[in-house]
């Protein structure tokens, strides 16, 4: 499972001109899934973003979780995370997980969320999505299941 994770002032994410899921202060992640994750990939992904400390503390110190802040998470699936441009010019995405599978994984890692009492939107599986992103910072980190990143 890979995330990429951007601290956000705001972002938010449109479906044939209707919001679907917007947030303010927080993060916005965009979560890619493959064929052999598992519950073990969302519980690792989920503990790690929670508590990544990319907000500053007083000082201005990158020190503060998400959860330190009572922020919010913008969660919106993205298959191309697996894409693999190694070889020719046009992406290969065997390595993307089928998207039933990959749906299924995508809200367990929402639920896991919002178990934890963090305020959650999300965006339409499948669908041709806008994302409007205010990053803060800009603030960007990639994140890897399998820690190959």
């Amino acid at each position: 499972m890979r995330a990429v994770v951007q601290r956000v002032l705001s972002s938010k994410v449109t479906v044939n001109g209707d919001v679907v899921g917007e947030i303010g202060k927080g993060l916005m992640i965009l979560l890619g899934v493959t064929h052999s994750d598992t519950a073990s990939d969302i519980k690792y992904l989920v503990e790690k973003i929670l508590n990544l400390r990319v907000f500053e503390d007083n000082e201005g110190k990158m020190n503060l979780s998400l959860m330190d802040i009572k922020g919010e998470l913008l969660v919106v699936s993205q298959f191309t995370l697996y894409g693999d441009c190694r070889k020719g010019r046009r992406p290969s995405f065997t390595e993307a997980a089928k998207p039933e599978y990959a749906n299924k994984l995508y809200e367990e890692f929402i639920d896991e969320c919002i178990k934890l009492g963090v305020k959650v939107e999300k965006g339409k599986f499948g669908a041709d999505m806008k994302v409007d992103i205010l990053n803060d910072g800009p603030v960007t980190m990639l994140l890897d299941s399998s820690k190959n990143f």
